[in-house]
């Protein structure tokens, strides 16, 4: 294979502190807090998947896919001449050539880019779509991966795969109750069990399942009653929910879904999580979102879109500085303002001392704590307003009150237009 396409190889086994695991049927590792898809080149040539636990998995990427190939044993690296392959092989996606070693033997090169393809076509069984870099994707168009799950009354609810750190399946006479409170011990902590609907009701023996959700030390068990699948389709919220826990409606593989918001249950699960209260509104506009964490962005990614504002997303202030360069459109920017490093305040900073565009450019400041101190700063920068990190609607309100000036001055400049156009109707009949 390609060296250029390898990241780095992972030793996997079953006893192993990696191992391949599998969801709906499809194998995956968990590699840093992300689901990556693997297959095997005998799954992917169609001549069947065996169930091989153990060796190496070749991590590889390939344009904004990223995958897994497990394989028995890893040899060396080699420089080699590639020779075209034969034209009875050409039709096998799989192959990019072939080379002869020194001693004569024949060896086939895999083509990653064959790979990617039959991956992310779901060529394995489970249809487990390849890592996609969320980061470099395009917001608007692109398609969301999203894990499926039944939470009461047999409805089908789905969330965000980015969000998702593990998928559990524990014994329910390992639950606990503290203070009528529910948890488990997991990985030597614990961790707060929370229900994903009113209707669930936590087993008292044989397995419950759980979608665990973590952010740094902190993790929240979200109780579900199945896990239903993986599919990645284009999230069109078609019907905005009033509920606090749901982002709202959508249809995924033929069935009404909801999109839960994990806003919601996270103060749940860590009491000195605020929530916000405030009505949600939505307006046409482009946001950049910018945090160093990759759970908040994807968090508020969907809840930004459902509320009718496109997304573009950077996970620093260099990084937000540079689309702010660029020509793409963007009418506010939401930063968090304790970013380690360069912080928001230092990315306000450099805007107001930039160019004119930049400098008038509406901000909202996400902060995890509203004291006298952070908002003298803010009023300093002109920060238009500061929203508690796990405010939604107070978020979403903070946008709409930018966007009303916008709208009134858009109705007065269509007022005067007709106004004067009245003005140059009536001028002919004066005169006459």
């Amino acid at each position: 294979m390609p060296q250029v396409a390898v990241l780095e190889l992972v030793r996997v086994g079953k006893d192993g502190p990696q191992k391949v695991e599998h969801i709906n049927g499809s194998p995956v590792l968990r590699l840093r807090e992300r689901l990556l898809p693997i297959v095997t080149l005998t799954g992917v040539l169609g001549q069947g998947n065996a169930e091989a636990e153990t060796g190496f998995v070749v991590v590889a990427q390939v344009g904004r896919q990223r995958f897994g190939i497990l394989v028995d044993e890893v040899f060396h690296t080699e420089e080699i001449v590639v020779k075209p392959m034969s034209a009875k092989l050409r039709h096998i996606p799989l192959f990019a050539g072939n080379t002869i070693l020194g001693d004569g033997a024949v060896v086939l090169i895999v083509d990653p880019n064959g790979v990617a393809r039959q991956v992310s076509q779901g060529t394995q069984g489970g249809g487990i779509p390849a890592e996609i870099d969320t980061e470099e994707a395009d917001a608007a168009d692109a398609k969301s991966t999203l894990l499926v799950f039944k939470g009461g009354r047999n409805s089908f609810k789905a969330v965000p795969l980015s969000l998702v750190t593990r998928l559990e399946e524990i014994d329910a006479s390992k639950v606990e109750w503290l203070g009528g409170r529910p948890l488990i011990q997991y990985r030597g902590r614990l961790m707060p069990l929370v229900p994903a609907d009113d209707a669930i009701v936590i087993r008292s023996e044989g397995m419950q399942a759980l979608v665990v959700f973590s952010d740094g030390e902190r993790a929240m068990g979200l109780v579900v009653d199945e896990i239903v699948d993986i599919v990645e389709e284009r999230l069109d919220i078609e019907i905005a929910a009033e509920r606090s826990d749901l982002i709202g409606s959508a249809v995924l593989r033929g069935r009404a879904t909801d999109i839960i918001n994990i806003a919601h249950f996270l103060p749940l699960a860590y009491d000195d999580w605020a929530r916000g209260t405030k009505k949600p509104a939505a307006r046409a506009s482009t946001v950049l979102l910018v945090d160093d964490s990759a759970f908040f962005r994807d968090m508020l990614t969907p809840v930004l879109k459902a509320a009718g504002y496109a997304v573009l997303s950077a996970g620093s202030a260099e990084q937000a500085l540079s689309v702010l360069q660029s020509e793409a459109r963007v009418d506010v920017v939401v930063t968090d303002l304790e970013m380690p490093g360069r912080s928001g305040l230092d990315l306000v900073a450099a805007m107001r001392g930039a160019d004119r565009r930049l400098a008038d450019l509406p901000v909202i400041g996400l902060t995890g704590t509203v004291g006298a101190e952070m908002v003298a700063k803010a009023r300093q920068l002109a920060i238009s307003d500061l929203v508690a990190k796990f405010d939604r609607s107070g978020l979403v309100a903070a946008l709409s009150e930018i966007e009303a000036p916008k709208v009134e001055a858009s109705k007065m400049e269509a007022s005067k237009v007709e106004a004067a156009r009245a003005a140059s109707a009536l001028a002919p009949a004066k005169a006459a």
